[in-house]
């Protein structure tokens, strides 16, 4: 077993880890840090389980990694454009939201272009346990890879995402026939047009509907079936005014805000980014719907205030059992796959669960500043980043206050090292 000593190590290659290794580089480029990026799969993606060709973000290119915090930087979206020869086409578009493709191309470009930190492929970690020192405190990480080698670390930064939430009434269909939005690009792929003819897709949100219209046109002789809990489907709120929760300068009201603020403040905002679509998806939705009952080609359904009861095989068929909100009664759905926009576990992710057990550590809570509140005493560290929204808000997991996110964890980091970092960049966020 091979074991790797080094100062930080950032578990996964996403958008927020690669904003922090930008910080890192451009906020401390004299700190002798030795700082490793681990990315379970072969490549930088971004959405990998939605990156469908005509998908595009609901967030503006200038939330990109690294320009609210340090506009002049080089590993800006613009300069991506810039060195692929995009740049011209891009402001002829005439939209401020890019594809979803140009946003991973341009991570995989950011991956590429890291001067000191050093991106490694393939390397999905299997386990976190802390190593204690004689006082008790926790003074370095062992991380523990799926080919059994081990890397140790002073700090530690887990970025790899929330938990698929797969609701535990699929829990007895084979695995095959029931596909999460984070496994659909590559699924829907391999799905045999001669055998799946009716579809029934779980959820009411945006990758709920781009899963629907995606295997709608994918499979022109499929009955495709969209199944949710609400009255029908709803836009994402998104006035100026309600956007504002999204600046990066929110995030200290929210954190400030007394338990019961926050609460409100998540309930009131669960539209701008979990419960709605996008208008021209809705837009696109509805004129389908249309011109099929005007022609009479209805394959597009939509189900309204209806749960999944129970779900089951009966031969080659998958039974669902749907209750009615409004009549309380129960009726038979039969269809060849599922496919569940159900979104993420809202909890903490299972690896920082397990890694916090091994310690001792129920209430799993960061500071201010995404640090995880470790035993007294201790001299590693630990951030996470993306799993925040109870403490931070409802932009912690999207791209909107990755440039700030990271020149707050640079400063703490450093301010830990007593390190300065490089003022007028830190000024900029």
């Amino acid at each position: 077993m091979t074991e790797l000593d080094i100062d930080m190590l950032l578990v996964g290659a996403g958008p927020a880890n690669l904003a922090l290794a930008v910080a890192l580089e451009e906020l401390v480029p004299d700190a002798p840090q030795r700082t490793l990026i681990v990315e379970q799969h072969d490549n930088v993606v971004w959405q990998r389980g939605m990156l469908l060709p005509w998908s595009q973000s609901q967030v503006s290119f200038l939330k990109d990694l690294v320009t609210l915090r340090n506009p002049r930087s080089a590993f800006s979206f613009v300069n991506y454009l810039h060195s692929v020869g995009r740049l011209d086409e891009f402001i002829n578009l005439g939209s401020a939201t890019p594809y979803r493709l140009e946003i991973s191309g341009y991570l995989s470009w950011v991956a590429d272009s890291l001067a000191t930190t050093k991106v490694e492929y393939g390397r999905k970690v299997a386990s976190v346990e802390p190593r204690r020192d004689a006082a008790g405190g926790i003074d370095h990480w062992s991380v523990t890879m799926a080919d059994g080698t081990t890397t140790t670390c002073r700090d530690l930064v887990i970025g790899a995402g929330r938990d698929p939430h797969i609701p535990e009434v699929f829990d007895r269909l084979p695995a095959e026939r029931v596909i999460h939005s984070t496994g659909f690009a590559h699924a829907v792929g391999a799905l045999d047009p001669e055998t799946t003819r009716r579809v029934a897709v779980i959820g009411a949100a945006q990758s709920a509907a781009e899963m629907l219209w995606t295997t709608h046109q994918s499979f022109p002789a499929a009955e495709c079936t969209m199944i949710m809990r609400s009255i029908g489907l709803n836009s994402y709120e998104s006035s100026k005014f309600t956007n504002e929760i999204f600046y990066a300068s929110f995030v200290d009201t929210f954190h400030e805000s007394p338990p019961e603020a926050r609460a409100q403040l998540l309930r009131e905002m669960h539209r701008t980014n979990y419960a709605g679509l996008a208008p021209a998806m809705l837009e696109t939705l509805y004129r389908q719907t249309y011109l099929e009952r005007l022609t009479g080609t209805e394959r597009l359904h939509m189900v309204t205030m209806t749960d999944v009861v129970r779900a089951r095989t009966d031969g080659d068929e998958i039974v669902l059992e749907l209750g009615d909100r409004r009549t309380g009664r129960t009726s038979e759905f039969r269809c060849d796959v599922v496919m569940l926009g159900t979104g993420f576990e809202s909890g903490m992710p299972r690896m920082i669960r397990e890694m916090c057990a091994s310690f001792g550590l129920d209430d799993i809570r960061v500071d201010r500043n995404y640090a995880l509140r470790l035993p007294e005493g201790s001299d590693a560290s630990c951030y996470l980043q993306g799993v925040n929204e109870a403490t931070h808000g409802i932009a912690d997991s999207l791209l909107s206050v990755l440039a700030a996110r990271s020149a707050d964890i640079v400063s703490d980091l450093m301010t830990r090292r007593s390190v300065s970092p490089l003022i007028s960049d830190v000024a900029a966020a």
